[in-house]
């Protein structure tokens, strides 16, 4: 997938927000478990609780280290009684795979994402079952005789659905949505729309030494289950409390924090940014960052702009209220 389309990343976002657009995104992975010990096994690896759901939906979940932190955050699709599609960050598929002990397919298909408040009115003609499948439904279609596998998730804060082709099939499905109106778009505009939608991007608000509970994310953990990898610390963390928390930034201006740059309190450094950007919906400089977990929505903080302090208050996630499914 490029940075941009020759249309440009702000032109993509705004088509996101207002209709509809395609994410080419099949380097993202997909690991299959299946087989009888399949939910077991996933149970025991992952934080959230399959029990919650049935096959036909999906589920966000994390994979831990023994530390409590967030190895990778993950979409699971429960395809059908035994059978589920792992979908792992890409730069970690081959962790997950070891972890999970699971069979990676990524070559065998690709993930063409359609997001956008028409995005299933246009997917509607060139697939009809795909355009219908639930908000974290799961569900199978036939397209040009072909088998494929939708799921109605996404990344963007819009409504909208994740599809897995074939392979061979690819070409001629993302040509099919293109002629069906959707507006091709890049990583550019996929950076800019989940950040407005408050979501994390692992490497920045998950990684080494951040915790769910950090993150703002403890829906994630399946507490009433039994063990999974990182319990145990991640227990400790809560009983003693967190030492920071991942927070919404808007600043007063268009400029746009960068990762890295400090977060201050009262002049002093206190927190740092670990996204930022120029929002094109709210038309300033917003940021996601860690600050002291007592700094809440309506704090004043400033961000260090490069030895320029600017004014920020501490926004509810998500900056962009959006109604999906």
């Amino acid at each position: 997938m490029p940075l941009a389309y020759p249309s440009g990343t702000l032109a993509e976002h705004r088509a996101c927000r207002q209709d509809a657009v395609a994410f080419d995104v099949s380097h993202l992975g997909t690991v299959r478990v299946e087989g009888p010990l399949a939910f077991d096994h996933l149970q025991r690896t992952l934080t959230n609780d399959l029990r919650k759901i049935a096959p036909g939906h999906a589920q966000y979940t994390h994979l831990l280290d023994d530390d409590g932190s967030v190895l990778d955050d993950i979409i699971v699709w429960w395809v059908k009684d035994e059978q589920f599609d792992v979908m792992p960050n890409a730069s970690n598929t081959e962790r997950v795979v070891s972890a999970i002990s699971g069979h990676d397919v990524t070559a065998t298909r690709a993930i063409i994402a359609l997001q956008g408040p028409n995005a299933r009115t246009r997917l509607e003609p060139v697939a009809p079952a795909a355009a219908a499948v639930p908000h974290f439904g799961v569900a199978s279609f036939s397209w040009n005789g072909v088998s494929c596998l939708v799921a109605g998730t996404g990344y963007t804060g819009e409504d909208g659905v994740e599809c897995s082709v074939p392979a061979d099939a690819a070409a001629g499905f993302w040509r099919a949505v293109l002629e069906a109106g959707f507006t091709p778009a890049g990583l550019g505009a996929r950076d800019t729309l989940r950040l407005e939608a408050g979501l994390p991007l692992h490497g920045h608000e998950l990684g080494p030494g951040i915790t769910p509970l950090q993150a703002g994310l403890g829906w994630v953990v399946g507490w009433g289950k039994g063990e999974f990898r990182g319990r145990a610390a991640l227990e400790a963390e809560k009983e003693r409390g967190i030492a920071r928390r991942l927070r919404g930034m808007v600043l007063e201006g268009r400029q746009p924090p960068r990762e890295g740059y400090a977060v201050c309190l009262d002049g002093k450094p206190a927190g740092e940014v670990t996204s930022g950007n120029f929002s094109p919906v709210l038309e300033r400089g917003i940021a996601l960052g860690f600050v002291p977990p007592d700094v809440g929505p309506g704090a004043a903080v400033e961000v260090d702009l490069r030895g320029r302090p600017a004014r920020a208050e501490v926004v509810k996630l998500p900056f962009i209220m959006r109604v999906a499914g």
